[in-house]
């Protein structure tokens, strides 16, 4: 990237999963990185460790004499770093117009999609770390038992998630471009409008190079009539008989995932073990798979890292086994914050952990999704056998539908589960180990601050 003149960095949400990554990688490119977020987490310690100054709370001299302001979708106008920064000139620029001055230069692929791009990020990222193509990459978690390795690489690859949340992925110019799916999410950026969201899809993947690739998942009605629509070389994968790489015979047990692929053009077919559970999974690990084969990485090295990856922290992440009032308890943690999400990660625990009863301690995150989205919420939890329901975390937005968790507890009583509202880590505590029952599933679930009960619960009950 060449700044010659830009010196000092300011993130505004600089512990945001994707903001963390950027600021990493300026980090090591030699410039001085300051940041700003409204509570301390794993991300900013990191940072802090690696010799950036991170301040705990927006105030407008936090900005100091920052060259160029970086700011997360997360972030209003109204924030006063960014009202001070207006106020002296500063450049002021979305995380996604950094990460494409980043992208810069390298071979480029990014991960887009409602759901999972932080896993199929992760895997494409292992493989190419396995296949030592020492790629740098920015994703949105840690890929587990790696938490340590640098996500800077020293060759010309770079691999990073698209998020299109604000529109502002649109900035990135990729040569492989991977469409997850498309599902309704941040649809008040879109103005409830799903024509905008599929459309700024369509936009994106259009984007690509004349000699670029997108790899969609055909399963996904609307990533499909995407497929269709786009004029660009394009490889589609799924579980349906018209899929380019079509998933067959797949099966789960409580130790693996394993699954036929079968390439409709050389009529190859490949046997995959995975560790990571889910049929979403065996959806990212073969996107994940094609663009190996697309960057010309043996297909046996791109195999055997699939089968050895271990999850991504806060991907349905087996935290520990507690003991919870002299009750066996399993532990795991999730991020999924939208009903398909939620209902993937159920769908996985039921196929891994067969016959086990499911807890779940849910928080919801953002008013506008739990009001937009509720009665899919409503039908996505009823599908535990007992539910916590934190209070909604509100991620700086106004609630102008007085929506709370209590909606969610009421609407689920009427269906006759077994649900309650949990404060605290303490009510929280004395919920469970008054209702739940030996040998099951706990899982606490949400992309807000939820992780720390998870952790609270593994301090306490370990």
């Amino acid at each position: 990237m060449k700044l010659s003149k830009i010196k000092h960095i300011h993130f505004i949400g600089i512990g945001g999963v994707g903001m963390v990554g950027i600021a990493e990688i300026l980090i090591h490119q030699g410039y001085k990185v300051t940041g700003s977020d409204l509570v301390e987490n794993k991300n900013t310690e990191r940072l802090k460790k690696l010799k950036a100054k991170i301040s705990i709370g927006h105030q407008a001299s936090n900005v100091g004499k920052a060259d160029v302001v970086v700011y997360s979708s997360a972030v209003n106008t109204a924030n006063p770093e960014m009202q001070e920064a207006k106020s002296k000139g500063k450049i002021i620029i979305p995380r996604a117009e950094m990460l494409s001055s980043l992208m810069k230069g390298y071979q480029s692929i990014a991960v887009a999609g409602s759901h999972g791009k932080t896993t199929t990020t992760s895997l494409i990222a292992n493989i190419f770390s396995d296949a030592e193509f020492d790629p740098t990459y920015i994703i949105g978690g840690k890929i587990l038992g790696q938490e340590n390795r640098s996500i800077l690489g020293s060759s010309d690859f770079i691999i990073v998630e698209a998020d299109e949340s604000d529109g502002s992925f649109l900035h990135l110019n990729p040569e492989i471009s991977v469409l997850t799916n498309v599902d309704n999410d941040h649809l008040d950026f879109y103005d409830n409008k799903t024509s905008k969201l599929e459309g700024i899809f369509l936009n994106f993947m259009e984007k690509l190079p004349f000699f670029g690739t997108a790899v969609i998942c055909t399963d996904c009605l609307k990533a499909k009539k995407l497929f269709k629509k786009i004029s660009r070389p394009k490889i589609s994968y799924g579980f349906n008989n018209l899929a380019d790489y079509q998933i067959l015979q797949r099966e789960q047990n409580e130790l693996y995932q394993s699954f036929t692929l079968l390439e409709k053009k050389s009529k190859k077919e490949i046997k995959f073990k995975l560790k990571i559970p889910g049929q979403h999974n065996a959806l990212n690990s073969v996107a994940a798979y094609i663009v190996s084969n697309l960057a010309g990485i043996k297909s046996g090295i791109a195999k055997r890292s699939l089968e050895n990856f271990t999850g991504v922290s806060r991907r349905l992440e087996l935290k520990s086994v507690l003991n919870i009032a002299k009750k066996t308890t399993y532990l795991l943690d999730d991020y999924g914050h939208h009903p398909t999400e939620i209902k993937a990660t159920i769908s996985a625990v039921k196929e891994s952990y067969r016959g086990k009863k499911i807890n779940m301690i849910f928080q919801p995150h953002r008013y506008s999704r739990s009001s937009l989205l509720f009665n899919d919420f409503i039908d996505a939890l009823s599908k535990v056998d007992k539910l916590i329901v934190m209070d909604i975390y509100s991620a700086g937005e106004d609630n102008p539908t007085n929506i709370s968790s209590y909606d969610f507890v009421n609407s689920l009583i009427k269906k006759n589960i077994k649900v309650f509202y949990g404060k605290n880590l303490i009510e929280i505590s004395k919920i469970l180990e008054a209702n739940i029952s030996n040998n099951e599933i706990l899982i606490t679930q949400g992309a807000g601050n939820v992780a720390d009960i998870s952790n609270s619960l593994v301090a306490m009950y370990k």
